[in-house]
């Protein structure tokens, strides 16, 4: 592959919103990264009301291009697709939305001796399990004709299970901190807390928070607890818990940075398959927040338990962990931290992988 930078095609949910989507702020960090070195970024995304109105990025980026499609039908798909043909990487990610299996099969049609199609998978562990519980999935059958499959975590598990399956190669990418975005701040008296937790309430991520986040509030009724995030208004909640609603990205540092502890919970299958941090992770760390995590299998080799965060098996050893903090040591997990991330897990580090996967060899001035 030449040296010159890659023009890259991305498929995805939505880059400028991330309402309901976690996935927007680990394409940006590593998007942006990617064209920091040199790289041409144009991401497709489809038209979603909701999105829309609560787009969190007012204009388009000046490190890509966004092309919005509607989706009544497939023929502002089939325009992108068209417009796309040529690229150097054309990538389809999980879960873009409406004809998410139709785009999975049609973006194979414009792989040539000069195209890369690569499949970014943002759930792995899910997309797994769904196809072992399916053999008549149809993406089965797509996953050796892609030149490789991307995963935002998972590890070995993910990528045997991957090769299994036929993948010609599978290399996890995981999220990490965007320095530039995530970092300390001065703390805001609304986010003052002991405790908080900011994910949106998801099916497979609600019993994991009644056990680890609910259920310590419950063991402390005298220390302050916050929940932010999309859809738990009407959820059953200890009465030392207090709901933030949503909380736009840029309020994300200033509470992280005001909570005394800030609670991490991986979803049902990431758990499972281990090796998954979550994007909330690293940009807790940027900020320099006291993390708490449940515990899985890999989170050693991102920050070091009891140096750089601490890791809870359930509710009760969350309790002990707010309980047993003190000012200093929360100072010095979260410093510990940042200082991590900043060395081995920034988006550079990820951006150098993907261009490693993909064999580009960038020009030296």
């Amino acid at each position: 592959m030449s040296s010159h930078g890659l023009r890259i095609a991305f498929f995805g949910a939505s880059l400028v919103s991330a309402w309901w989507n976690g996935a927007a702020l680990y394409y940006r960090g590593l998007l942006r990264a990617l064209h920091a070195r040199g790289h041409q970024i144009t991401f497709y995304e489809p038209v979603h009301p909701e999105r829309q109105r609560h787009r969190d990025l007012p204009v388009a980026p000046d490190w890509a291009t966004v092309v919005l499609y509607a989706v009544e039908g497939t023929e502002g798909l089939e325009r992108c697709l068209e417009e796309a043909r040529g690229a150097d990487v054309v990538v389809k990610a999980s879960n873009v939305g409406p004809f998410d299996d139709w785009l999975n099969s049609r973006v194979l049609e414009l792989k040539s001796g000069s195209t890369q199609v690569v499949y970014w998978d943002m759930d792995a562990p899910v997309t797994l399990e769904r196809m072992a519980g399916n053999p008549e999935d149809p993406f089965r059958a797509l996953v050796p004709c892609y030149d490789r499959v991307f995963t935002q975590g998972g590890g070995d598990p993910v990528v045997l299970a991957y090769r299994d399956l036929g993948a010609r190669e599978c290399v996890p990418v995981y999220s990490a901190v965007d320095p530039d975005v995530h970092q300390p701040v001065r703390a805001e008296r609304r986010f003052d807390c002991d405790l908080a937790l900011l994910d949106d309430r998801m099916p497979d991520l609600e019993r994991r928070v009644e056990s680890f986040f609910l259920r310590a509030a419950d063991l402390l009724p005298d220390k302050r607890f916050l929940l932010g995030g999309e859809g738990w208004g009407d959820r059953q909640r200890p009465a030392n818990v207090r709901y933030m609603g949503s909380v736009p990205p840029r309020d994300h540092n200033a509470l992280r940075c005001s909570a005394r502890s800030v609670l991490d919970v991986s979803r049902d299958g990431m758990a499972r398959f281990g090796f998954s941090p979550a994007p909330r992770l690293f940009q807790a760390a940027g900020a320099g927040a006291c993390l708490i995590t449940d515990a899985w299998e890999g989170i050693e080799l991102f920050l070091e338990p009891g140096r750089e965060c601490l890791v809870a098996q359930d509710g009760l050893e969350v309790a002990e962990a707010v309980l047993c903090l003190t000012d200093a040591g929360v100072r010095e997990l979260g410093q510990a931290a940042r200082r991590r991330v900043l060395a081995e897990h920034t988006y550079a580090h990820r951006a150098v992988q993907v261009e490693q996967a993909l064999g580009h060899s960038p020009r030296l001035e």
